[in-house]
């Protein structure tokens, strides 16, 4: 016995019903594959992100640390006492502690030269007396440079509050800078005034070695002068040490 007659209407009906279903099949599945491929691209992009950032934290941390233990090593190497020793221990970490806030308020990317240079010298401005001058176009200085300008402006700090015209209540400091556009070069003087006579020390300390050395770091040259009528520091650096990258 035969079944029943389908009408041919419903089942022209039905396969339009079934080839709409397929496409939007095709056309979920695509988006779906094209999702996932998306959400594997940021997954796999923020694997990359987050391993660049171990990397470079772990690099900062292994260079902090060695910046620590050669300022703990030579600051008690060199020191008369246990007590000169801490004193100057504390000093250099205070010193490291307060770039680093540079660089956090920077987000790690680049600090204004004129900003690095108040902070550096504001612990030193006695009740804020305008011991130091400032003058110099402001300039973006980049995370590493931050650091060197940040501890040799602290050893600047320390030496002419124990030795030079910051030792005297009429000594005073003046900081200048310049950009040499043609040679792309940042001078930039450290000149103290009105302070006690200088004399040129008997041996090289290690806050002079440190001064030099963190120069040497900016590709940049240190001079310094023990004029009679005050002690000068000079630094001449490639901006391209300084500036961090376009």
């Amino acid at each position: 016995m035969a079944g029943p007659t389908v009408p041919q209407e419903f089942l022209k009906a039905e396969n339009v019903g079934l080839r709409t279903l397929l496409e939007q099949a095709s056309v979920d599945a695509k988006a779906l594959l094209a999702q996932a491929g998306i959400e594997a691209e940021e997954r796999e992009a923020a694997d990359k992100l987050q391993k660049l950032i171990l990397e470079e934290l772990h690099h900062r941390i292994k260079n902090t640390l060695a910046t620590v233990s050669a300022i703990t090593t030579q600051s008690l190497r060199t020191a008369d006492s246990i007590e000169h020793g801490q004193q100057a221990i504390e000093g250099r970490l205070q010193a490291l502690g307060r770039a680093h806030d540079l660089l956090l308020q920077a987000r790690w990317s680049s600090a204004g030269l004129m900003h690095i240079i108040q902070s550096a010298t504001e612990p030193y401005d006695s009740k804020g007396e305008g011991k130091f001058s400032l003058q110099g176009p402001d300039l973006k200085i980049t995370s590493g440079a931050v650091i060197a300008l940040a501890m040799t402006l602290n050893e600047l700090c320390t030496n002419t509050t124990k030795f030079g015209a910051l030792s005297v209540p009429a000594g005073r400091i003046e900081i200048a800078w310049s950009v040499d556009e043609k040679n792309e070069r940042l001078h930039l003087t450290w000149t103290e005034k009105d302070g006690p006579a200088v004399h040129a020390p008997t041996r090289r300390s290690f806050g002079t070695r440190l001064m030099e050395t963190l120069g040497k770091q900016l590709n940049g040259k240190v001079e310094l002068t023990y004029a009679p009528d005050g002690f000068i520091y000079a630094l001449d650096v490639p901006l391209s040490s300084l500036k961090p990258a376009d």
